[in-house]
């Protein structure tokens, strides 16, 4: 009997060892590649390592929209299957879009896709030097109003519209990663993919997730410091993706959907800061270089929730700032 009672205690203490016995939280850095660029994931004082649930979540938002996956949703849709009902993240990002694309007037638009392409800066990389009829050729399938969502699939005026979310899909993919970290009860992290940021809570020692931006001319200094803690920013600069002809002619990444041109402007970088989704910033920083610094001055006097913060030209091609933000 003493035997069975000692076998017995012997278990329960083992069984109350191990029950006890939890993995001890700790900080986790995660980097590697992603939509043709970097990443770097910090999320502070949680219980796993969750590079396999992240990287299985990169490869859902590729297979939904990116127009370099030939076999992706979007890229089928652009080569014109209509049967695809497409899936929560293309929904998302296609009714974030219109969102924008009614705020801003149309400035920020995902059917410029082809003039992108023909430019040189997408998946389909045709590098031209467009003439104004060519411009005009391809304008007239410029318009996101000519696309609709019917019934879980998507419906084109026209089937050479071209759709492209690649101005919007970093921060919708930093969106999807910070609820995936919030799922799991982690209340302090920054996500970062290519220089798009959402940040939640505080570091150790209660400071906060504080960025640097970059200098649009001196590209390997920062310019300035940004508190980031709950809130999400996305730059937009043509200081980044550009490409010179031989006889000096600049083209920018970014596409004016009102006349179809790839002409840098005197804005040279927006700053976007908001308290909800990065995918929200990441639009309205296409939207603002597309506009234009006056534009954008304007449409932020009617969106004060909207921080900014604008490097520009004047007129004597000196280096200035229009800044909306407050720490």
């Amino acid at each position: 009997m003493k035997i069975k009672q000692l076998v017995f205690a012997t278990i329960s203490l083992f069984v109350l060892v191990s029950c006890n016995t939890q993995p001890e939280p700790k900080d986790y850095t995660l980097k590697g590649g992603v939509f043709g660029t970097t990443y770097k994931i910090t999320y502070l004082q949680a219980d796993k390592n969750y590079q396999k649930s992240i990287d299985s979540l990169f490869e859902l938002i590729n297979n939904s929209v990116s127009t370099y996956l030939a076999t992706s949703d979007i890229s089928r849709i652009n080569n014109g299957e209509t049967s695809i009902e497409v899936d929560t993240i293309f929904r998302e990002v296609f009714h974030k879009s219109k969102k924008i694309y009614k705020e801003t007037d149309g400035y920020f638009d995902p059917t410029v896709g082809n003039l992108v392409n023909a430019y040189g800066f997408g998946p389909i990389n045709e590098e031209k030097d467009l003439t104004e009829e060519e411009i005009a050729a391809e304008m007239q399938f410029v318009g996101f109003e000519k696309v609709q969502l019917i019934d879980g699939k998507i419906r084109k005026e026209d089937p050479k519209i071209y759709l492209d979310f690649n101005s919007i899909a970093k921060g919708l993919g930093i969106d999807i990663i910070a609820r995936f970290l919030e799922s799991k009860d982690i209340e302090s992290y920054l996500v970062e993919i290519g220089g798009e940021i959402r940040a939640k809570g505080l570091k150790e020692n209660n400071e906060p997730w504080l960025i640097k931006l970059v200098h649009p001319i001196d590209v390997e200094n920062g310019y300035k410091k940004i508190n980031l803690s709950n809130k999400s920013m996305a730059t937009s600069g043509n200081y980044r993706k550009f490409r010179v002809t031989d006889d000096g002619k600049k083209y920018v990444h970014t596409i004016n959907p009102k006349t179809g041109e790839a002409i840098e402007s005197n804005l040279l970088s927006a700053s976007v800061i908001v308290k909800t989704d990065c995918a929200d910033a990441d639009g309205y920083a296409t939207a603002f270089m597309a506009m234009g610094l006056e534009k954008t001055k304007t449409f932020l006097e009617q969106h004060p929730k909207i921080e900014v913060i604008l490097i520009y030209l004047d007129k004597n091609q000196e280096l200035k700032e229009f800044t909306t933000y407050t720490e």
